[in-house]
């Protein structure tokens, strides 16, 4: 019996090298040891009528990936996976019911070629205008008394948002702040006293945003990896200081104007008109944000668009269910 074993396996091991490829020595091994009935081979499934059906709807529904690009308005522009319909997967789940069913394609992204980190630094105004999701982007250097409200509605809706830390602010409220990242919303630096980056120096930069970081690290134990300049005040060398400290800098697609205390009513009605897929909100805590906040989130629901934090925007994923 052992020579018998010894045999076969020698067989076997020699026929690897005999085959011109892999799918050629799987596709034998599987014809002379599997039992047909329970397998079948690469070579019999293409012939069959239902892998031709799953081929040719391939075809149609693949969809190239989108490369990271510098737009001459919205500036950096996040990649965006393409989609494939994987064949041999999708033929396995159909093969025991006998006919296609597009419930049963299987899909697998494929990632563009450029990334967001393969481009030069540069602010990043949306995510991908082809995916299906919009970001609430919360500055927070004041309106610390209107934060429990807005986190109790985020949470109502299951919603997590991005909110940028001004660094003085944190060292104040670092039950705020606690409260904030606990919640499992994401945590963005906001410069350390509101200053206006336009106007300040490289060195005077890093420090903001250094110290700021630092403040973060040690309250809440996350380094930022986005950074938001006050009141969207910014230069090249603000990106650049911000790119050298591994941050990108973000600004927005729509602006609430909820400083200038707006009807809750109006505010959401006018920031809902300009959204679309790729769109970064911009809030504060004011009095209007957190009135208005549960209908905001309702009427982007109801428009089809997912809500995410920035990084979950800016990723490469594809949001399912709404996009292809």
């Amino acid at each position: 019996m052992f020579k018998g074993v010894l045999t076969t396996l020698l067989f076997v091991g020699i026929s690897v090298f005999v085959f011109t490829s892999l799918k050629d020595y799987e596709d034998f091994y599987l014809s002379q040891f599997v039992p047909e009935s329970s397998t079948i081979t690469l070579a019999t499934a293409k012939k069959d009528p239902l892998y031709k059906k799953i081929e040719a709807y391939a075809k149609e529904h693949d969809v190239a990936p989108e490369n990271a690009r510098i737009d001459r308005v919205w500036k950096a522009i996040p990649g965006y996976n393409g989609l494939r319909v994987n064949v041999d997967a999708s033929y396995k789940k159909m093969r025991s019911k006998g006919v296609f069913r597009p419930d049963l394609v299987v899909y697998e992204e494929v990632a563009p070629k450029v990334h967001l980190k393969d481009l030069p630094p540069a602010p990043i105004y949306r995510g991908n205008p082809k995916k299906n999701m919009v970001a609430l982007l919360i500055n927070v250097a004041w309106g610390d008394e209107y934060l429990p409200q807005m986190l109790k509605t985020l949470d109502k809706y299951q919603v997590k948002a991005t909110f940028f830390l001004d660094g003085s602010w944190t060292k104040k409220h670092p039950d705020l702040a606690m409260m904030i990242i606990e919640e499992g919303h994401e945590i963005g630096n906001h410069a350390y006293n509101h200053p206006d980056l336009a106007r300040k120096s490289a060195k005077e930069t890093r420090d903001q945003l250094y110290k700021t970081n630092q403040v973060i690290k040690a309250t809440l134990g996350v380094v930022p990896k986005w950074f938001a300049p006050p009141s969207g005040s910014y230069t090249q060398t603000t990106v650049e200081v911000a790119d050298s400290l591994n941050m990108s800098t973000i600004l927005w697609t729509v602006d609430t104007i909820d400083w200038k205390h707006p009807e809750p009513y109006e505010m959401v009605r006018r920031v809902v008109s300009q959204i679309g897929p790729g769109s970064m909100i911009l809030m504060h805590p004011t009095d209007s944000a957190a009135e208005g906040l549960s209908r905001l989130i309702l009427d982007i629901k109801n428009r089809g668009y997912q809500l995410g934090t920035v990084s979950e925007l800016l990723s490469e994923k594809r949001v399912f269910g709404n996009d292809f």
